[in-house]
């Protein structure tokens, strides 16, 4: 099963109205990896969970990715308060 097919069956499950293609599973992956190796492991399903719920919220799910991903990279360079 590829990863696509997994959200699309998981997006079934919950009642999700949308599919996922490519692009999203991509874009989840690129942020869970910039949360993951600039911040903590941990901090890779956290951090796509608070967005699934900005997205959720309204928030447009390439924009909130790209913004949590300069947040991420940024505590790696030292310029995070947290």
């Amino acid at each position: 099963m590829t990863l696509v097919e997994w959200a699309r069956l998981v997006s079934a499950e919950l009642d999700l109205p949308e599919e996922s293609d490519k692009a999203d599973v991509d874009r989840i992956l690129d942020l869970a990896r910039d949360a993951a190796h600039s911040v903590a492991r941990p901090a890779a399903p956290l951090t796509a969970y608070l967005m699934g719920i900005a997205v959720g919220r309204g928030a447009d799910p390439a924009e909130a990715a790209a913004a949590l991903s300069r947040l991420a990279l940024a505590q790696a360079d030292g310029g995070g308060e947290g």
